[in-house]
């Protein structure tokens, strides 16, 4: 039996078309071989040129005069290019702009102009008019026009290209082959010569090079530079990502040698206070190998006085040294799930700066004083050396203190009074800081973990009070430091969390109204959203929330003017508990031992051939954490087709976390995995789009799929290049019949 699907046609009437808008027809119909090319060339001319002059700049033979010449008269009549006597050159009245292009899964870019002034929406970039641009490349962007509140633009030069290598998956075909890109944002295949294959396998994952861009008639070309392995091999997939986000995965000769030489602290000098008879402790998470922090908690009649020790990093890595400059040009360490990639050497991070137990080590101390209720009323700040006394994970805190086990307390006893007192004043520094209005997120992170090559298991990970207990401890510190520093004037980089976008608040607000939030009168501030977290705590409602009200939240940042923390509803917040780990807590570091010192203009940046200011530096580390936080999605993202690849039909109990006229976006609850269900694939009706209340209705059935919604789902499609994961609903699935 044959089955056929109706066809629903539009019927145009046929329009006359005069003369010259036939002829321009025509005229766009014909593709410009060297259109491109000409116009990145007067980009770099001021002045009108002659075809001559055009010919030779771009090394071509008289053979391509004639097409030279029709690719002239096209652009000039889409007014492009203007013609002055035998001269041409880029239209006088375009105006260009230098920018970064972010090109999207469909195609179509937006370019990010380099100049910070430009406070406009970024630049809408029609796939016909990237020129030839790729992902992440530095333009040249001729403004032609807007649409729907947005700039328009053509790419009329490639200043710098972003991409020159690529990871992806090999496939052979006849005399050639070509290397499809595992990121998606490079919507091309780069075509492959026998020659240049390294004898690779078809399907297998390669570093690609490219040696050849392309242009409007043939694509990019390119030869295979390594062979990585199997796709299906978790340890070649992070490499990729690695590859793609372009880290820094080893570290110059002469970092290490220099971190080599480097001689450890193991006495107390003269300007340090010996603190090694403090129970100072580290609470980390189980896998942790670099120990930034130890505390320690004593109370008296005047109230508490907390600890807060941290790796004197500043002590080794000095301004201008090699391993300075290595560390603010990654920013930040990156934490995957089959290693990590340091800031700092390993001799530093794992070694020399680490607080491990038993082991004399520099620090420098924020020592803190609270009130019965938990209000600071005094701090001080000194170099010193410690000796940690215990290595805790948080596990292990949390059984003693929240969930008392009988043999742990026994086998800890020495340490339960210290422990118990840091408990009570992190309770009162938790109970202010919320009181203020700080926001309390609950998203939870996943955890993948790895044995012999394979994805044993995706989980969430577990936050429990002992959790809190080190953040309300290390929230404290940063909050002090950055008052100390403001106060007294003196030059650091702050992290300041500016108002949410008011467009994104009131979609926010639409939804919270939708799933039933009690919304909070009075105007909107940090209180008014941790009260909507609140009444959703422990709700099934409570991950969507928590997601929607995360996007509707500026991204926190590094500058040297401080302006606050919203989310914190804090005045004064810094970094300065992390300096294994991140640049900004150097730079705090610097900025406090040089007030200490009563030093008037401190050294607080590296200091290369170029010494960039602490406004431009602020942008960089802030692009550094991006780039880290979007590595680290990108690998979950990797990890998580590998996991399902081959479950296809199993089916799994999911949050739907967005609804769109094409279909439902989901989460699996028990594992943390984004997926999607088309529209097309919901046989079983044909489904409405309520756009206004976030939900799909059965047009037959009344069938709703709403925000929020808990339910059932069937893996039906994994793809390892897009990283995208499909479901379906077990409704659609026709029952077998004999």
């Amino acid at each position: 039996m044959t089955m056929t699907r109706k066809k629903h046609c539009r019927v145009k009437k046929k329009r006359s078309l005069s003369r010259s808008s036939r002829r321009t027809t025509q005229s766009q119909k014909y593709v410009s071989p060297f259109g491109d090319k000409i116009l990145a060339l007067l980009a770099t001319h001021k002045e009108a040129i002659a075809l001559p002059q055009i010919m030779n700049e771009l090394h071509l033979s008289r053979k391509e005069r004639g097409p030279v010449s029709r690719s002239l008269a096209l652009l000039t009549e889409q007014n492009k290019i203007q013609k002055k006597g035998k001269g041409y050159r880029l239209n006088i009245h375009t105006k260009t702009v230098e920018a970064t292009l972010d090109v999207t899964s469909k195609g179509f870019g937006f370019a990010m102009t380099t100049n910070p002034e430009d406070t406009e929406k970024d630049i809408f970039i029609a796939p016909e008019e990237l020129g030839g641009a790729s992902h992440g490349d530095l333009i040249q962007v001729a403004l032609t026009g807007h649409s729907r509140g947005r700039r328009t633009g053509r790419v009329v030069h490639i200043v710098k290209r972003a991409v020159s290598k690529l990871c992806g998956i090999y496939h052979g075909s006849g005399k050639h082959g070509y290397v499809t890109p595992d990121n998606e944002k490079l919507p091309y295949t780069l075509g492959i010569s026998r020659d240049d294959t390294l004898g690779c396998e078809d399907g297998m994952a390669v570093l690609a090079q490219i040696t050849d861009y392309g242009n409007e008639r043939s694509g990019p070309q390119g030869k295979i530079l390594e062979i990585l392995g199997n796709p299906l091999d978790p340890a070649i997939q992070i490499r990729m990502a690695i590859q793609q986000f372009k880290l820094r995965d080893t570290f110059p000769e002469n970092v290490l040698q220099e971190a080599e030489e480097l001689i450890p602290i193991t006495q107390c000098e003269k300007h340090r206070r010996d603190m090694r008879d403090l129970p100072h402790v580290t609470i980390d998470g189980a896998d942790a190998r670099d120990f930034d922090d130890a505390i320690c908690v004593t109370r008296d009649q005047q109230g508490y006085t907390l600890y807060v020790s941290i790796a004197d990093v500043t002590h080794y890595v000095r301004p201008g040294s090699a391993i300075d400059c290595e560390a603010l040009q990654r920013g930040t360490s990156v934490y995957l799930p089959d290693r990590v990639l340091p800031m700092l050497p390993e001799r530093l991070s794992n070694n020399l700066c680490s607080l491990v137990p038993c082991q004399p080590r520099p620090a420098f101390t924020a020592i803190l004083s609270f009130d019965d209720e938990g209000n600071r009323t005094e701090e001080k700040y000194c170099k010193s050396l410690i000796l940690s006394k215990q290595r805790f994970t948080y596990e292990t805190v949390n059984k003693i203190l929240y969930e008392p086990e009988q043999e742990l307390l026994e086998k800890y006893h020495e340490f339960l009074p210290m422990l118990s007192v840091a408990k009570q004043l992190a309770a009162l520094l938790r109970k202010q800081r919320l009181n203020r209005g700080s926001l309390d997120f609950n998203l939870p992170e996943a955890k993948t973990s790895i044995k012999e090559d394979q994805i044993v298991a995706i989980k969430l990970t577990e936050r429990n009070q002992a959790h809190q207990l080190i953040e309300e401890c290390m929230l404290a510190a940063n909050e002090a430091v950055a008052e100390t520093l403001d106060s007294a004037g003196r030059q650091t980089l702050y992290r300041i969390h500016e108002d949410p976008d008011s467009a994104k608040l009131e979609s926010f607000r639409e939804v919270c109204k939708l799933l039933g939030v009690d919304l909070p009168r009075g105007e909107l501030s940090p209180a008014w959203f941790a009260e909507v977290l609140r009444q959703a705590k422990g709700e099934p409602r409570e991950y969507v929330i928590n997601n929607l009200l995360l996007r509707t939240m500026q991204q926190a940042r590094y500058t040297p003017y401080n302006s606050g923390h919203f989310g914190l509803a804090s005045r004064y917040y810094l970094h300065f508990t992390s300096p294994i780990r991140r640049y900004p807590d150097i730079i705090a570091h610097r900025a406090l031992h040089a007030l200490l010192l009563k030093e008037d203009a401190p050294a607080l940046l590296a200091k290369g051939e170029t010494v960039p200011s602490l406004e431009e530096s602020g942008t960089q580390l802030s692009r550094c954490e991006r780039t880290a936080i979007d590595t680290e999605r990108n690998v979950h993202a990797r990890m998580a087709v590998l996991f399902l690849h081959d479950r296809i039909g199993e089916q799994f109990t999911a949050v739907i976390s967005g609804v769109t006229s094409f279909g439902l976006f989901v989460e699996l609850q028990d594992y943390y995995i984004s997926g999607a269900i088309s529209v097309k694939d919901m046989t079983n009706d044909y489904y409405l789009y309520d756009e206004r209340r976030h939900r799909l209705i059965g047009e037959r059935t009344n069938k709703l799929y709403q925000l929020g919604d808990e339910i059932e789902v069937i893996l039906d499609r994994v793809d390892i290049l897009s990283k995208r994961i499909n479901f379906i609903l077990p409704e659609t699935i026709l029952p077998l019949t004999e």
